[in-house]
């Protein structure tokens, strides 16, 4: 079974994370929720969830991809933790999955990822993320092992991306046409 470890700090967006965990877990990925800023982590709109494991517990080698989502402030929580930034390098450097939302793509670029990578986030927010090639009014781009969206409405076509990816795009369909989204 393939595995994802999704980073949540406290300032994550909503819809980013939670509608991510459940549509790869709709496509049969085994996602593991790794609080950055404790066992329970409050969103940006103040809804507690309570983490599978700390951040400080995970190891890129155990996972198929690692994902980060956006909201502020919990994008630069993400990108301010050492452990984060650290997987995500290890991951990119197995040629693992790397996929980030929103304002996330800011961990990717500190992670030293997105050099000369075709990328998207929330607009206005691409000074963030200077080494990449900012691709503007797309909600998701895919260069290689790197995944990344726009904002909260990108999330659906973000994380089927990732399953597709992960399991095949004829899962990813599945999982797409059982949420009558295509």
């Amino acid at each position: 079974m393939k595995k994802a470890v999704i980073f949540l700090a406290n300032g994550f967006e909503d819809i980013e994370a939670l509608a991510t965990v459940d549509i790869l877990r709709r496509g049969g990925v085994d996602v593991t929720i790794a609080g950055v800023t404790g066992e329970i982590v409050t969103s940006s709109h103040n809804l507690k969830v309570v983490a599978d494991k700390l951040a400080d517990d995970i190891k890129a080698a155990d996972y198929d991809a690692v994902i980060c989502p956006g909201g502020m402030p919990g994008a630069t929580n993400l990108r301010d933790s050492d452990k984060v930034v650290s997987v995500i390098k290890e991951a990119y450097d197995a040629g693992k999955i790397v996929a980030a939302i929103c304002a996330a793509p800011m961990v990717l670029e500190k992670a030293g990822v997105l050099q000369g990578k075709n990328f998207t986030m929330y607009p206005g927010m691409e000074s963030h993320a200077p080494s990449g090639n900012y691709k503007n009014n797309v909600y998701v781009v895919q260069d290689g092992s790197v995944i990344t969206g726009a904002g909260p409405a990108a999330t659906f076509e973000f994380a089927l991306t990732i399953v597709s990816n992960l399991q095949g795009k004829d899962i990813a369909d599945q999982v797409a046409q059982g949420m009558l989204i295509k």
